[in-house]
């Protein structure tokens, strides 16, 4: 394998520029997996991505990856050119480009999915994939404000989860609520109802907001009933990614017993 060690190298400064732009990434319609997990998440799931790039220095510890490729689409890079493109502090040393996916339609009928509107931090949207993923939700929609799920971010915070739901973006969660054959619970700061007290072994859409000021009016009018999580100790809030890996989980609990 030939080390790459121009900055010119027309891969080098397209890597540079998916990594930091999202408006390349939607332009292009490509993806960048940033870590050895990643790329091996989405070998497992998917198949080969596009292309992958390797630091020269870490081409030991990512022998067994790198055997799992066609040798064609591996190239190596000079550890400062894959440092430039990482968004992460100590890079992991192997990156990749691969199509970002086409979401279907959300289901109406599916039995659990999760909702998130406006939620803005793209550590929030991640975990709540990774969550969803591990609560066995195939679906998820985002309205047109929450950060992007393909982001280098969300895909860190989600830990391979993209590549087993279907993420649908840019829905109108009002009228996505409205259609979904089942009952849809919104998380809220306070509700006479709690989570526990809440049938969830139905089909259910669990609705999620924004970080500061949580679900709209116009969302939780749409919904069968609006929920809380009981907290006795001397906090406010819970961050919106644990209160819906607690929902969630909830009904894993529920429909297990």
């Amino acid at each position: 394998m030939t080390v790459i060690r121009s900055r010119a190298n027309p891969q080098v400064k397209q890597l540079v520029a998916l990594a930091h732009s999202a408006r390349d990434r939607k332009k292009a319609g490509l993806t960048v997996l940033d870590g050895e997990h990643l790329v091996s998440a989405y070998l497992d799931a998917v198949g080969i991505p596009q292309s992958v790039l390797v630091a020269e220095s870490a081409l030991e510890s990512a022998r067994e990856l790198l055997a799992r490729l066609p040798v064609g689409i591996v190239s190596v890079l000079d550890d400062k050119w894959l440092k430039e493109a990482s968004a992460l502090d100590s890079p992991a040393g192997v990156m990749a480009l691969v199509p970002t996916p086409a979401a279907q339609a959300p289901s109406l009928t599916t039995d659990a999915v999760l909702v998130m509107e406006d939620v803005q931090d793209p550590g929030n949207v991640g975990s709540m994939l990774r969550s969803a993923a591990a609560a066995g939700v195939t679906d998820v929609v985002l309205s047109p404000t929450c950060a992007f799920a393909w982001s280098p971010k969300v895909l860190r915070a989600a830990q391979g989860a993209h590549f087993t739901l279907n993420i649908a973006e840019g829905i109108d969660a009002v009228a996505y609520v409205k259609a979904f054959k089942g009952q849809a619970v919104a998380l809220v700061l306070r509700a006479t109802q709690t989570i526990y007290g809440c049938d969830l072994r139905l089909p259910t859409a669990f609705l999620v907001g924004n970080e500061g000021v949580g679900l709209s009016t116009e969302l939780q009018s749409a919904a069968a009933r609006c929920v809380a999580i009981p907290m006795p100790g001397r906090v406010e809030s819970l961050n919106v990614a644990a209160a819906a890996a607690i929902a969630l989980f909830e009904a894993v609990r529920q429909r297990q017993s």
